[in-house]
């Protein structure tokens, strides 16, 4: 299953273009795998991520209903949103088999496991400080499926957290996982309102991370001033990839910039071209 966090973090850029993220457009898609008629959307509890799952063989799932799927980090519940009938950009390996159907255990543990997540702040917190790290914890989360703990944070530079986790594990005793994640990770996890007073588009509107390039915004005659074209979290904002591909499509029927052209027997230059007007 893909990561839904970024997976490098460049502490060293500081020109307009590391407000763009680095990731790269993974096209590895099977055109010939046949996507099984039992196949589903899920939802994860804890993080919202989107997943593509097969039911189990027992019979058919409804939305509405809880499960429990493999993920990246080990089993965990999720949410069913109900069939997938026209899977479009999905691999083959993003596709896992749902292990099976949730019951009241599960739920029961659930409530007891937000308990715990609550306490581990203030745990993770106390022994950052002991420790002397530089670590800006962002969230806690503790597996349906098994015992493990996942603690996300953040921090400006790159942090040795071995001693860190000896402690956690033997306050916890249980798998610790320490994942530090990028800036457009936190303001997904975190949620706020953007520069257009709607919530965020990575908390809200998208389960995954695109990349968002500078030459989205040149496409669409957008300014070029990082406080205008950058959200909460530093970089890009995600909106500006929404409509890139129409402006893309547009732009090869118009004429380009500095060429000449001739109407009505008088020469013209173009000095901008606006797709919309």
């Amino acid at each position: 299953m893909s990561d839904i966090f970024e997976q490098d973090i460049d502490f060293d850029q500081e020109d307009i273009s590391a407000l763009e993220d680095s990731e790269s457009s993974d096209s590895s898609y099977s055109k010939n795998f046949v996507f099984p008629e039992n196949l589903y959307k899920l939802k994860l509890e804890y993080s919202s991520e989107g997943v593509y799952a097969i039911g189990p063989d027992s019979g058919k799932l409804n939305p509405g209903q809880k499960v429990i799927v493999p993920t990246r980090y080990g089993d965990d519940l999720a949410l069913v949103l109900g069939k997938a009938e026209h899977p479009v950009g999905i691999k083959p390996s993003d596709v896992v088999k749902v292990t099976r159907i949730a019951d009241e255990k599960d739920e029961e543990k659930l409530r007891e496991l937000v308990e715990k997540e609550k306490q581990a702040f203030t745990v993770f917190r106390e022994k950052v400080a002991y420790h002397h790290l530089e670590m800006k914890l962002i969230t806690v989360h503790f597996l349906v499926g098994e015992p493990k703990a996942l603690f996300f944070f953040s921090s400006d530079s790159r942090v040795d957290f071995r001693e860190l986790v000896k402690d956690l594990v033997s306050v916890f005793k249980m798998r610790i996982e320490l994942r530090q994640i990028g800036v457009r990770d936190e303001s997904r996890i975190t949620g706020g309102l953007g520069v257009c007073g709607r919530p965020y588009c990575c908390h809200q509107v998208s389960d995954k991370l695109r990349p968002v390039s500078i030459r989205m915004a040149k496409e669409q005659n957008l300014s070029l001033n990082s406080m205008k074209i950058s959200g909460q979290c530093g970089r890009l904002l995600c909106c500006l990839s929404y409509e890139y591909d129409w402006y893309a499509e547009a732009r090869k029927k118009l004429p380009n910039e500095g060429i000449r052209l001739q109407y009505d027997g008088t020469n013209f230059r173009v000095t901008e071209v606006n797709p919309i007007t």
